[in-house]
């Protein structure tokens, strides 16, 4: 199968495509410099002539783009995030639940989605939390939480915030199953979903997974259970790879 994975400078996508080529796909990503998105005769001229059999679009870009690209190919998967949720009314989240993020970011996503269910009759939207890795950069807890610890000298996590998060290695593969056997739908990927793991907890073990010196300090600054809970598919528990 031939795949474009939109977002390959970015954190997530990476490893999807190491996921994808290892299981005997080919994999393109999408050269802006070469390929302007906002041309669209350009764009479809490109895309037509690569002739792909899916499409995962992990990269940022306008909800009219997530629209456009998902009218372009049957096997298409967008990947969402749990921040279309705000932390009131609290969670866990069903896929159900209305979306009613309040800041920016969950707020485009949002956007996303309901551009991909009026260009695509039977999309894959996936949603995520927050991603755990030993080395990618970005939007990554454990770099995240490094950075916490030499800023403040400390690791301040909420122990009345339950968090939607998985390493990011398990949501690759997750979202590659999709792509070879897509079910449409909206999907909830969160490997804390049944455990129930509190921020402190997490940070803890983390600490403890990767040899990190981090002081972890509990308070109850944010509360919100946050789990991505429902849907036809999910992800290995937290302490498939975590110790409590």
């Amino acid at each position: 199968m031939k795949i474009l994975i939109t977002g390959l400078n970015g954190t997530l996508a990476p490893r999807l495509a190491e996921a994808a080529r290892a299981a005997g796909h080919e994999v393109i990503g999408w050269d802006r410099a070469a390929v302007d998105i906002d041309n669209e005769a350009l764009s479809a001229a490109w895309l037509s002539a690569q002739s792909v059999d899916a499409i995962a679009h992990l990269g940022m870009a306008s909800a009219r783009f997530a629209g456009w690209l998902a009218s372009r190919c049957p096997n298409f998967l967008f990947t969402s995030t749990v921040m279309v949720f705000d932390h009131q009314p609290d969670g866990p989240h069903d896929v159900g639940d209305t979306r009613n993020a309040r800041d920016d970011y969950g707020r485009y996503k949002a956007a996303c989605e309901d551009a991909v269910l009026l260009a695509n009759a039977r999309p894959v939207i996936a949603r995520i939390g927050w991603q755990i890795d030993e080395t990618r950069p970005g939007n990554n807890m454990l770099l995240t939480l490094d950075d916490w610890q030499k800023r403040d000298g400390r690791v301040a996590a909420s122990s009345a915030w339950t968090p939607a998060c998985s390493f990011m290695t398990d949501t690759a593969t997750a979202l590659l199953g999709l792509l070879e056997r897509p079910l449409p739908g909206v999907h909830h990927l969160d490997s804390n979903a049944e455990e129930a793991w509190r921020f402190d907890e997490v940070a803890r073990a983390l600490a403890r997974k990767f040899q990190r010196d981090w002081r972890v300090e509990a308070n109850e600054d944010y509360r919100h259970d946050q789990r991505l809970v429902g849907g036809p598919s999910g992800l290995s528990p937290l302490s498939a790879r975590l110790a409590r």
